[in-house]
């Protein structure tokens, strides 16, 4: 007995016995949780759903809808109701809540998976507990809600950056990078909304959804690892993997739809929208396409049949592509009135700062030499497209309105 439990504690574990340190634990949560579910659809069935109002209070999301939510909430009942009665105040059970989290990096960062990951869903499950606690007891305050709050980023920090370095010499760096950066905007693009009197709480990857994701993965995983790995000193532990992958890009599509829709709520309306984004991102690309074209044929022309340098050629190119795509755009994208002069001088502009960021950009990217060059110049484009040329384009080179403002503001000569 104390041999097994110095193995278990060392983590030096025969293959069953690792599968079993990480099944025994699941087959308990799913037993209970599966009963739990098939009692809860027979009192769905005979007296509705029953309503967690502070549920319908949260955002929406598509991975984890409200039926799961009620569900949840009604299944750990009997556990609530037991750190309800003993009196324990809210403030440490959220304390308890981000000692288990950390403690939950420390383990998995040592590769002790099951450990990292359970030790991770019942850090969420007292996260849940300990506002409830405190709400129902009238003892709600900011103190607590800020405590919970910046615990809660520890927690999720301290077992992403356990991962980061368990995986520190391969490339599931990057992914558990880049959910570590995902899972910390979630929360402060909200936290900002809610500063500015915005609400946004909706998204498909919340904290609910990343601790189930992530702490389930993660505490599963080994068994896989000594199903088909048995051998290996430094598993990958794929299901983990997996979770964090996914965590990683939901985790920043959230935020990022998040941030769209924080801006949008923020932005003074026009009074008319002349095109739907999607078609101006359309007849745009649809411009820049033409251009290329032209651009190139008459850089073929110029060589091939005038003789004319390559050097030489391809400058004159690039300025008649430039006036093709600036004309089709104002004639047709923009449907812009503006004065000519003024407007190419912007253009100019935006064109002249968008070769320097794609230059850049491409230059700072293929100093990692794993990357494919052109991999790397699509990517560049897309983003320097996306967040430079099509927004500036539209609020700066074509803006009407702006145009119109600024020479509102300009003093007339007496």
């Amino acid at each position: 007995m104390h041999d097994n439990v110095l193995a278990w504690l060392s983590g030096d574990l025969s293959p069953s016995a690792r599968i079993w340190t990480a099944l025994a634990p699941a087959l308990l949560a799913i037993a209970y949780f599966l009963g739990g579910l098939l009692l809860f659809c027979i009192r769905c069935a005979i007296k509705g759903i029953p309503q967690d109002a502070e549920t319908l209070t949260r955002g929406k999301s598509m991975l984890v809808g409200f039926f799961l939510r009620h569900y949840f909430f009604w299944v750990i009942q009997p556990l609530w109701r037991v750190l309800l009665r003993s009196g324990l105040p809210a403030n440490s059970l959220s304390m308890l809540s981000g000692l288990l989290g950390v403690s939950s990096g420390v383990a998995v960062a040592a590769g002790r998976f099951t450990v990292g990951g359970w030790l991770f869903l019942l850090a969420g499950v007292l996260d849940v507990m300990d506002g409830r606690v405190a709400r129902t007891r009238k003892e709600a305050n900011p103190a607590g809600a800020a405590l919970d709050s910046v615990l809660d980023r520890y927690v999720d920090s301290a077992m992403l950056m356990g991962l980061a370095w368990y995986y520190r010499d391969t490339w599931v760096l990057l992914p558990a990078l880049g959910a570590l950066l995902g899972s910390s905007l979630v929360p402060y693009v909200r936290a900002k909304g809610e500063g500015l009197g915005v609400s946004v709480r909706d998204g498909a990857m919340q904290r609910l959804e990343r601790v189930l994701f992530l702490g389930v993965g993660t505490a599963l995983s080994p068994i896989l690892e000594a199903l088909f790995w048995p051998e290996q000193k430094h598993p990958m532990h794929w299901l983990a993997v997996v979770g964090l992958v996914f965590v990683a890009v939901m985790s920043n599509v959230t935020a990022v739809a998040r941030f769209r829709t924080l801006v949008r709520a923020l932005t003074p309306k026009k009074p008319v929208q002349p095109r739907s984004g999607v078609a101006l991102f359309g007849f745009n690309a649809a411009a820049g396409a033409i251009a290329t074209a032209v651009d190139f044929v008459a850089v073929l022309g110029m060589v091939e049949w005038a003789g004319l340098s390559p050097v030489l050629a391809t400058v004159a190119g690039c300025v008649l592509g430039g006036v093709v795509n600036y004309s089709i755009n104002r004639i047709i994208t923009f449907r812009s009135h503006g004065a000519v002069a003024p407007q190419l001088a912007r253009y100019t502009v935006v064109s002249a700062t968008s070769a320097l960021l794609n230059a850049g950009g491409v230059a700072l990217l293929t100093l990692h030499p794993q990357l494919s060059y052109t991999l790397v110049w699509w990517l560049v484009r897309g983003v320097v497209y996306f967040a430079w040329n099509l927004p500036l384009q539209r609020d700066y080179v074509f803006n009407d309105t702006s145009s119109d403002a600024l020479l509102e503001q300009r003093p007339h000569a007496a």
